[in-house]
């Protein structure tokens, strides 16, 4: 009895042996049991940890989409600026005909920044002088510039414009420019420019006053004169009035004179080798003591001042800024009379001079002692001023 039971095992040791061995299976297993989800569901640790990745994935792919779609956005607001910004200056362009025609510039007077517009005008005469001419300028108020009220009543009803053009000293506020600022308040006759006064200045001297004759008035012509010439004020604005229907007027006494290369001589050009060949002749210009130009040409020269080179004399300066433009250039003679006994014989013929000076002084010899003398002969009636037709 003992020999049968001995080769058997105990179900006791069959249990245990059971449980060891699903215990160490459950030990060594690389599958177990998670937590249920949200939606009921049982899923082993590596799907679960799959389906964290997935979703991560998702979400990037979420957050791309919606920087894509902000960048879209910002995109199509570029485009909508780009298309008014295309709209604004397709306007502007249009627009911008009707500016040059009426050739509007910045204003620099008072009465300007109070209207908005310039003071219309026939014609602005500038006449040239400097701080050591006090008794030239004295000399032609005496003589064929009017003063005080009737300087006023020849702006205001003819529409013509008197004025000593003068810049400012190297020192600020010097006694020089103090004696011009009392002088002005005396006669109201000055136009003071935005320039340094320098006999070797005469080219910018010129482009400044353009600029402020420009600035502050709207004037058909633009005068500029010199402080020992006589003028016939009424007989200038009947002689300027034939051209106003020309857009680009250039008028004076025109002459192309031999450019002057020696250093010791009057006028001495030192850019002499820009003309050619030595001895050749300068471009058709005109002289100096007198000449106008229309307004185009005026608010060409205002616009362009900074690029215009200036030459060492101020009429073959001015000729230079001219003669790459369509300008009709006119020779009138009646601009450089000769003093008495020509231009006596002219006005006693019923022909009276616009100007009239000495060419072998470029000016009236002596003036302050002769201009009296010329006006007495040459000068034109009352009646011619202020009965002009402008």
């Amino acid at each position: 009895m003992k020999n049968r039971n001995r080769g058997k095992v105990s179900p006791n040791w069959i249990a245990i042996l059971c449980i060891f061995s699903f215990a160490l299976g459950m030990l060594f297993s690389n599958r177990v049991w998670t937590p249920p989800e949200s939606d009921g569901r049982i899923m082993f640790g590596r799907r679960h940890k799959q389906e964290i990745d997935l979703a991560s994935v998702s979400d990037d792919c979420d957050t791309k989409n919606s920087q894509k779609e902000d960048i879209v956005g910002e995109f199509n607001k570029a485009q909508v600026a780009i298309h008014s910004l295309d709209n604004s200056i397709a306007k502007i362009q249009s627009e911008l005909p009707s500016i040059r025609r009426t050739e509007a510039v910045p204003s620099t007077s008072a009465d300007s920044e109070r209207n908005g517009t310039r003071k219309k005008a026939f014609m602005v005469i500038g006449i040239n002088t400097a701080f050591s001419s006090r008794r030239r300028r004295d000399s032609i108020r005496e003589t064929w510039m009017p003063q005080g009220e009737k300087l006023l009543r020849l702006e205001q009803e003819k529409g013509i414009i008197v004025r000593f053009m003068i810049g400012h000293s190297a020192t600020s506020n010097s006694i020089l420019d103090r004696a011009i600022d009392s002088e002005d308040d005396q006669h109201k006759d000055i136009l003071r420019l935005d320039h340094i006064e320098g006999y070797h200045e005469l080219s910018a001297k010129t482009k400044a006053f353009f600029s402020a004759g420009v600035a502050k008035w709207d004037a058909e012509f633009y005068v500029k004169v010199d402080d020992d010439v006589h003028v016939n004020l009424g007989t200038l604005a009947a002689t300027l009035a034939r051209h106003r229907l020309k857009p680009r007027v250039y008028t004076g006494c025109m002459k192309s004179g031999p450019v002057l290369y020696k250093k010791s001589v009057k006028y001495h050009e030192p850019e002499f080798w820009k003309f050619g060949e030595t001895g050749n002749k300068y471009f058709r210009h005109a002289t100096g003591q007198i000449y106008a130009i229309s307004k185009e040409l005026a608010t060409y020269i205002a616009n362009n001042k900074p690029i215009l080179h200036k030459y060492a004399n101020e009429d073959v300066s001015l000729g230079a800024w001219l003669i790459g433009l369509e300008v009709e250039h006119i020779d009138d003679r009646n601009m450089c009379c000769g003093t008495p006994p020509e231009c006596e014989w002219k006005a006693q013929a019923g022909n009276v001079c616009v100007a009239s000076f000495d060419w072998s002084c470029s000016g009236i010899c002596k003036s302050v002692e002769r201009i009296k003398q010329v006006h007495a002969k040459c000068s034109e009636s009352p009646a011619t001023l202020w009965g002009a037709l402008v």
